[in-house]
């Protein structure tokens, strides 16, 4: 109750975060390794203003960080700090920068911006979130990626899609609508936050049509049978996507090496589709569905 007091209070300041639909929290370890406590790096409060109110503070940040790493075993924490917002810390995972409050349940992927100074505060911002770099298209292991083809399929786009990402079943959504492309999906199932994902991943992949399980399970969100001793390239896929900075789903590459993350409308997608310079040739040896 206390926890869901706190944010009904500050729900209406946190108007002023900037946050970046689609995106979700990546994995950045292997297998199960969890991030010794000792290498946590907790911004300490300045020793001048540590009154009772800071002492309060420093101890806020102490359960911050015992309940991520309780809650989120498997993600690799770095630095904690406080925020203007009581009760609000920006964690920075990786690549990925987040605000989370003292229970640990609730997530605002982006940036904070102080509007009266104008100034963009997230202090992991710059170092969390690079630009991505154009992808060398031609590079993709697509024999590790589901094929499916609209109308003609001239256009070419891979995307990176998690089966319970709520913004990658609005995406397929707007792919449904998007002609004349081939979509090469590859499954990254992100298990912190959708412990079911890897299951179904691997209920898709092994089903005898790929990419007519992938559509039934995205927009209607029947979940194919699993077969015994079948499962999707994870430890090709997972480990390109890290490769590649993918820190999120969806997100999608052209043909030309640009990149999008995020959901976006059918026809923007068809625009930047139709912007492609000097496409490459896919890499299509080893098949798929």
């Amino acid at each position: 109750m206390r926890h869901q007091t706190r944010m009904q209070t500050l729900l209406p300041q946190l108007l002023i975060l900037s946050c970046m639909p689609g995106f979700a929290l990546a994995q950045v370890v292997k297998g199960n390794t969890v991030l010794a406590p000792q290498n946590v790096n907790i911004v300490a409060a300045d020793a001048a203003v540590m009154d009772a109110g800071g002492a309060a503070r420093a101890n806020d940040q102490i359960a911050v960080q015992r309940n991520l790493r309780l809650m989120y075993p498997k993600t690799r924490f770095g630095t904690i700090s406080p925020t203007p917002l009581p009760g609000i810390y920006e964690v920075v995972m990786g690549r990925n920068v987040a605000f989370v409050e003292e229970s640990g349940r609730y997530f605002i992927f982006g940036r904070m911006f102080d509007m009266e100074k104008q100034e963009d505060i997230t202090s992991g911002a710059e170092a969390a979130q690079p630009a991505s770099p154009a992808v060398d298209f031609a590079s993709l292991p697509l024999q590790h990626a589901i094929k499916s083809v609209h109308g003609q399929g001239r256009r070419t786009l891979a995307v990176f899609s998690d089966p319970d990402c709520p913004y990658c079943k609005k995406l397929e959504q707007e792919l449904a609508k998007v002609d004349d492309v081939t979509v090469y999906t590859f499954l990254m199932p992100l298990e912190q936050l959708h412990p079911d994902s890897r299951a179904k991943a691997d209920a898709v992949w092994c089903s005898k049509d790929r990419s007519a399980a992938w559509y039934a399970l995205m927009l209607e969100g029947k979940v194919p049978k699993k077969t015994k001793g079948c499962e999707a390239p994870h430890q090709a896929v997972l480990p390109l996507a890290e490769k590649l900075g993918v820190s999120g789903t969806p997100f999608l590459v052209a043909s030309d090496g640009r990149t999008m993350p995020g959901a976006a409308a059918a026809e923007r997608i068809s625009a930047w589709l139709g912007a492609v310079k000097n496409p490459v040739a896919a890499n299509v040896q080893g098949g798929t569905q």
